[in-house]
C-alpha cells in the first residue's frame, strides 16, 4: 500500500476511544509496527487558538488531525486516532481527505455506561449544568451515529475492555494488515 493505515476511533465522551487505541499500539508494537497515536484532545489543547465543540471548530480541528496523519503516514506503519468525532458530514471529509486504507471504528455505548466511566466527570458537570454543550448528551450538541464506519464495537459497561479490543485486533488482523503487512 502506498499509504499506512488510518483507524480512527469514533464515539462518544468515555466509550474507550484512547484506552483502545493504546491497547492497539501496545500489541502492533510488539509485533515489530511502530506506530503513533494523534489524540483529538491533545491536538485540541496544543493550539494557542481555543476551539469549541460546535460544527465549524470540530470540523477545524478533524481536518488538523486529518492533515497530521497525512504527515504520519510516511512515517509510521499505522497512525491511530482516537478523536469524537460527532458529525457525519466532518467524518465524510476525513475520509475523503484519508481514503484509501482509511478505517473508521466506532465506539458505541449507552448513555448509562459513559457516565459510570465519565473519566474527566463531563457528564456529572453537564448534569450540574456547568456544560450545556457536551457531545451527545446535550440537545444542542448531538453527536451522529456513523452512517459508514468499517466496524462498530460495543463498549458498554456489560463488556470487557478485553472484548471490545479483540473484535478490534479481530479486524485489523484481517482487513488492515493485508498482503504487505504480515504478522
Amino acid at each position: 500500500m502506498d499509504k499506512s493505515p488510518v483507524i480512527w476511533f469514533t464515539g462518544m465522551s468515555a466509550s474507550g476511544k484512547s484506552t483502545l487505541a493504546n491497547y492497539l499500539k501496545d500489541s502492533l508494537f510488539k509485533r515489530g509496527y511502530k506506530g503513533t497515536i494523534i489524540d483529538g484532545d491533545t491536538i485540541r489543547d496544543r493550539d494557542k487558538q481555543k476551539l469549541s465543540y460546535g460544527f465549524n471548530d470540530v470540523l477545524t480541528n478533524n481536518i488538523r488531525i486529518a492533515s497530521l496523519c497525512e504527515e504520519q503516514r510516511t512515517t509510521y506503519d499505522f497512525v491511530l486516532v482516537p478523536v469524537i468525532s460527532p458529525y457525519e458530514e466532518v467524518r465524510k471529509k476525513v475520509r475523503k481527505i484519508l481514503e484509501p486504507n482509511f478505517h473508521l471504528v466506532y465506539l458505541k455505548s449507552d448513555i448509562s455506561s459513559l457516565k459510570c466511566r465519565d473519566p474527566k466527570g463531563l457528564y456529572a458537570a453537564a448534569d450540574r449544568g456547568e456544560i450545556n454543550d457536551l457531545i451527545g448528551y446535550s440537545a444542542i450538541n448531538p453527536y451522529d451515529e456513523p452512517a459508514d464506519p468499517e466496524l462498530v464495537v460495543s463498549t458498554s459497561s456489560d463488556i470487557l475492555v478485553d472484548d471490545s479490543f479483540d473484535v478490534i485486533f479481530e479486524y485489523v488482523n484481517h482487513f488492515v494488515f493485508i498482503d504487505n503487512y504480515l504478522f
